[in-house]
């Protein structure tokens, strides 16, 4: 191609990658590139409205013969225009078409395809983290993009041409490697992949010189290594390499010269013999130097060093260096130094021998502790009556702690690395000097640590008694083993809690409710904390006495007592008790019979409600009074044609009576005065049966319904003439036998109750 030509094109290619919808001119209708490769383009219009079709026409610039024409429904939006030429800048048009074939709008736009796909001669990894690829040019393009893919991982680089390389790898591991080309229509396809796994990454090598003439080496494994590869050669280069191959991670080269730096590399090699990455250090071999140094703090914050004297050394020069950089160093023609030191530093001492020749090599590089530092302002917090929870902020130089907890009882020790330590198993109520120590390894550990007190919350308090005062009134006794304490008694119920505090060894609960089940237990508070609870004491109070309470008589000798439930009550034992005699009765219920009641009598009423466990509790109630007794001698005697007199014998002359008489043609009723012993009823129709009933009257004028009845019939035959007012009826009561009827002419008849 010639140049005019390319830059032709470059140019027409630069225009419509920066244009990629055109619109055709007053219609609307537009077409776009969303996608490009090196034989497609990918491309989508608008909706004409009354197209029925869309026709889609690309021709290749300044290439002869080469073009595509594709029909397409009105249905159809888009189309991937494919067997295009690669790196080829096509025109490429749209119409829209009616039914009639007439076209009513188009548009157009420009687009070059991307290059074709490259093909990857070789890859290969020369370091733990790349992999370089090599490829054939290809024709148009202007980058290229590189990928290495590991899984769901991939990496990409862009390079101008062959070789590129992609970074950022892991070592030893196999990724599958793809290239595209790209130009400014866009970019190929990938490339057939190629497998390449990078090298091995290199050892990390740790080097020292334990003596004169030896230099140690060794290193950590290396992932997929199957050995290793160590070298040492004179930095100057003098003398001849020593090289090692070896399965292990450590060698050592020995029968060296002193005072010489060495240049150590090392590598590693996979199964199949492949090196990777190396690594290179330098290391110098112990020449003479002073001998016999010496370290020692001769006081606190005062730390002397010295050494034996050097045949032909002048002077000497001693660096201590602490470990947090800072050093320091003294000039002196003796065998010791004076240097300052901290509490909790590791001093690294150098000392060096000096003449006119110069400065002796570096001897034995030795190194002092200091003891560690003091921890300072801990806090002692008390967490139980025996638990005391102790911290403090971390001090240089300690590498553990110990905790000291001592009394006159006894001490409690605790080691932690941790800048905090729990002293269980405290007695309760004492008083322990705590102190903190520090601890290191190198120095042992700091005594000189200042300590505080710490007083151990009281003890539990142990319940000794429960006594009851009063019906709702408690006393609780406990054992007092604390000092300066205040007692808090709790009992604890369904119903709630009730408190009382003490200084002393008892305490009084009152206003408890009745019939209510608690737990008391008892706490024992000091300024230095709260004791455990002490074990719990059921405790029961009395069962309380029903609020009501009512009484029936049932028959002249029978009452009925009835009662509200009493909360915590199991049983009851209800008593009537008089002059005359008493009665009781035992239920779990909450009523009973009480029998053997003498009429016309006042009682006291009383009553035990009982709990489960046997606790009682005495109610009274106001006295009860039995009703006035029945009358006896009940007779019946005619007044006139239709009088009746009803006749008894009081039990006691001051006690009214109320006579009833019920029958089908009427109920008839009278009450004489007081003391009066009969009653007359006029104008009782005869030809009925009576039912008769004479019973005391009660304060509300009530009638009792237990009083004996009898039944009369009052006939009417014959005629009432003859009969004068003092005519006397012979009454017979229901004992009479019935035969003995027919031997008297009567005319009052009896029937039997």
């Amino acid at each position: 191609m010639r140049g005019s030509e390319r830059a032709s094109l470059e140019l027409i290619g630069l225009l419509l990658h920066s244009l990629e919808v055109v619109f055709s001119a007053n219609t609307g209708f537009s077409m776009s590139i969303y996608d490009v490769t090196s034989r497609s383009i990918y491309l989508r219009w608008s909706k004409f409205s009354g197209a029925s079709s869309y026709r889609v026409t690309a021709t290749a610039v300044n290439t002869v013969g080469h073009s595509l024409l594709a029909h397409f429904s009105d249905v159809t939006l888009k189309s991937t225009l494919t067997s295009l030429i690669p790196n080829t800048v096509y025109a490429i048009q749209a119409e829209a078409i009616d039914k009639n074939g007439i076209i009513l709008a188009e548009t157009q736009t420009m687009q070059s395809t991307a290059p074709d796909i490259p093909v990857i001669d070789q890859a290969y990894s020369k370091l733990s983290n790349s992999i370089t690829v090599e490829w054939r040019a290809v024709p148009g393009a202007t980058s290229y993009l590189l990928s290495a893919q590991d899984g769901d991982s991939c990496i990409e680089t862009v390079v101008t041409k062959s070789p590129g390389t992609v970074m950022g790898l892991e070592p030893a591991t196999c990724y599958r490697i793809t290239i595209r080309s790209v130009n400014a229509g866009g970019k190929s396809r990938p490339s057939p992949s190629r497998k390449t796994t990078t090298v091995l990454s290199a050892p990390i090598l740790s080097v020292s010189s334990p003596s004169y003439d030896s230099i140690a080496v060794s290193w950590k494994a290396v992932y997929m290594a199957v050995g290793f590869s160590v070298s040492l050669m004179r930095s100057d280069g003098l003398g001849r390499m020593l090289k090692q191959n070896t399965t292990n991670t450590s060698f050592i080269f020995s029968n060296l010269d002193p005072g010489t730096l060495y240049t150590i590399k090392a590598y590693a090699w996979n199964a199949n013999g492949l090196p990777g990455d190396d690594f290179t250090y330098n290391q110098r071999t112990i020449p003479c130097a002073p001998g016999n140094i010496s370290t020692e703090e001769d006081e606190r914050g005062n730390l002397l060093v010295s050494w034996s004297r050097v045949n032909f050394g002048h002077y000497y020069v001693v660096f201590v260096k602490s470990d947090d950089g800072l050093e320091v160093y003294c000039n002196t023609s003796h065998t010791q130094c004076h240097f300052q030191s901290d509490c909790g530093f590791t001093y690294f001492i150098s000392v060096f021998a000096y003449n006119k020749a110069g400065q002796s090599p570096l001897g034995d590089v030795f190194n002092y502790t200091t003891a560690p530092c003091c921890p300072s302002n801990f806090r002692a917090v008390l967490v139980s009556s025996d638990t005391v929870e102790v911290s403090w902020s971390p001090v240089r130089g300690a590498e553990m702690y110990e905790t000291k907890a001592a009394s006159w009882r006894g001490t409690v020790l605790c080691n932690d690395t941790a800048t905090a330590c729990t002293l269980s198993a405290l007695r309760c109520n004492t008083r322990y000097n705590v102190t903190v120590y520090s601890f290191s390894e190198a120095r042992g550990s700091n005594t000189s640590c200042a300590s505080k007190y710490v007083a151990t919350a009281p003890c539990s308090p142990e319940i000794k008694n429960i006594s009851k005062e009063a019906l709702s009134v408690i006393s609780v006794h406990w054992q007092s083993n604390n000092e300066e304490a205040t007692y808090i008694v709790t009992a604890r119920g369904e119903t709630g809690l009730w408190h009382c505090t003490s200084s002393g060894n008892s305490c009084t609960l009152i206003n408890l409710p009745c019939g209510s089940a608690f737990s008391v237990s008892v706490i024992a508070r000091s300024p230095a904390g709260q004791s455990l609870p002490s074990y719990s004491v059921p405790l029961e109070t009395a069962p309380c006495c029903p609020n009501d309470l009512t009484l029936t008589q049932v028959t002249q000798s029978v009452t009925n007592i009835s009662w509200s439930i009493g909360m915590g009550a199991q049983t009851y034992a209800t008593t009537l008790e008089s002059p005359k005699g008493q009665a009781k009765c035992r239920t779990l219920k909450n009523y009973c019979l009480l029998g053997c009641i003498t009429c016309g009598t006042n009682y006291t009423v009383s009553l035990k409600a009982i709990s489960e466990t046997g606790l009682t509790s005495y109610c009274t109630y106001q006295g009860y009074s039995s009703s006035a007794c029945c009358p006896s001698g009940v007779k019946l005697y005619r007044l006139g044609s239709n009088g009746i007199r009803v006749y008894w014998r009081a039990s006691e002359e001051t006690i009214s009576y109320i006579t009833d008489l019920c029958g089908s043609k009427g109920n008839f009723t009278c009450t004489p005065s007081s003391g009066v012993s009969y009653c007359d009823i006029t104008e009782i129709p005869c030809g009925d049966v009576y039912t008769v009933v004479v019973s005391p009257a009660t304060d509300k004028r009530l009638k009792l319904t237990f009083c004996p009845k009898k039944i009369y019939s009052v006939t009417c035959s014959g005629s009432s003439v003859g009969m004068g007012k003092n005519t006397q009826y012979i009454h017979f009561n229901s004992h009479v036998h019935r035969s003995m009827l027919a031997l008297y002419k009567i005319k009052l008849q009896i029937i039997y109750t």
